[in-house]
């Protein structure tokens, strides 16, 4: 059944998609990942703030020329908020990264944030970052379940849209990129999209990963040689996850490269899913970091503006093939022009 939007939370959605309502976002809310990156390229022990404030900056400059909206930090990213030529913000609400000495991946909000003030720096939509995955211990996913119940409840009171990114893991430590992890994903995947599709949560938009590794995917150009699914199978993984929720979802481009995450976009839709859209950050942007790192500011820039558009430009290219959330959700046909 449709969702109601309320008008906030329409207007938040409208700020962040292209004409057709699909999302085509790019994303810049990285923080200690991209720090740490930053500094093995330079081959120092930290670089400064203002690096990671001016390498958001110059993406955002670029990228949003040819996206629907940019997804920054509160924290560094305020400055390149201004440099987005009048496209849609999404804002990022939780601390980056997780504490790894505490079992559970658990999360924790940014001490100085709160919606309202998020909203009043001009976020159109909240996005959250969930590390989960249904084979947690039940009382670490209580919490979890919890915590993303306020924050949907704190959206639905500043009526701004809430968009929930889950990211699994290997609950017993395992590796993640192992071919043992790659065959435990689509229901990790899958059972993550159809729990917090639900209502309790409030979540507007769910990003997701996608219910599969390409590089096990056998058939397809980044196929390693291992296989954990067959092409057909890994279609019918991608119907089954969108089947699980009647939620507005894009995909997320979970670090692969450009021509990786293309050929994953160009899978879902050979699939049929009703995918609304990417948010896309590391595989439009990510391999400029050693550019920016050894070569400054400048290069970097020139870099965005050649291989960087092309990126970004392969992206809208496959997203010719995502649906319009409009579909998704109930609202008077005047509203959505």
């Amino acid at each position: 059944m449709p969702i109601k939007l309320t008008p906030g939370k329409l207007e938040g959605l409208k700020a962040v998609s292209d004409a057709r309502g699909v999302i085509a976002a790019a994303a810049m809310d990285q923080r200690g990942s991209l720090k740490k990156s930053l500094a093995k390229e330079k081959g120092v022990a930290e670089v400064p703030d203002s690096a990671l404030s001016e390498f958001k900056e110059l993406v955002t400059d670029v990228l949003t020329q040819h996206a629907s909206a940019i997804l920054l930090d509160p924290e560094y990213g305020l400055p390149a908020s201004k440099r987005r030529h009048g496209k849609g913000l999404l804002l990022a609400y939780e601390k980056t990264g997780y504490d790894a000495a505490t079992p559970g991946r658990l999360p924790d909000l940014l001490d100085h944030w709160s919606v309202r003030r998020l909203k009043e720096a001009g976020a159109d939509c909240i996005k959250i970052l969930l590390y989960y995955t249904p084979f947690e211990r039940e009382p670490v996913n209580d919490l979890k379940h919890a915590w993303i119940e306020r924050i949907g409840d704190e959206c639905r009171e500043h009526d701004i849209p809430f968009f929930l990114e889950t990211v699994g893991y290997d609950a017993h430590g395992g590796d993640e990129k192992s071919i043992t992890y790659a065959k435990h994903k689509p229901e990790i995947v899958t059972r993550s999209m159809e729990e917090f599709g639900k209502d309790r949560y409030g979540v507007d938009v769910l990003k997701v990963e996608v219910p599969i590794q390409m590089e096990f995917v056998s058939g397809t150009k980044a196929f390693k040689g291992e296989e954990a699914y067959t092409r057909a199978e890994a279609l019918e993984l991608f119907r089954s996850a969108a089947a699980v929720t009647h939620k507005p979802f894009i995909y997320l481009s979970a670090g692969v490269s450009n021509p990786v995450f293309i050929e994953t976009l160009e899978l879902a839709a050979e699939s049929g899913t009703s995918f609304n859209g990417v948010l896309c950050g590391r595989a439009t942007w990510k391999d400029g970091i050693a550019v920016y790192a050894k070569q400054g500011a400048k290069a970097f820039e020139d870099w965005l503006n050649t291989t960087g558009v092309r990126n970004i430009e392969n992206v809208n290219q496959a997203l010719k093939a995502a649906h319009s959330w409009h579909d998704k959700v109930e609202v008077a046909e005047t509203a959505l022009a």
